[in-house]
């Protein structure tokens, strides 16, 4: 993969993890937006995750 979809991939996760993150912390936890920013933080980590492994795979 190329650096800039890297980068791209990185970004989102980033949005993601913080967006993510400052709702779970404004939304009531039994609402169903609460579910929805956790799983969205999920999300968020493993496309960080998944993008780094992938810039350290490329870098071999």
């Amino acid at each position: 993969m190329s650096g800039d979809g890297l980068k791209l991939f990185l970004r989102a996760g980033v949005f993601l993890v913080i967006i993510s993150l400052l709702l779970i912390l404004l939304v009531p936890r039994e609402s169903a937006e609460f579910v929805v920013s956790v799983l969205s933080l999920v999300i968020g980590l493993l496309l960080l995750g998944l993008s780094l492994l992938a810039h350290l795979w490329g870098r071999r």
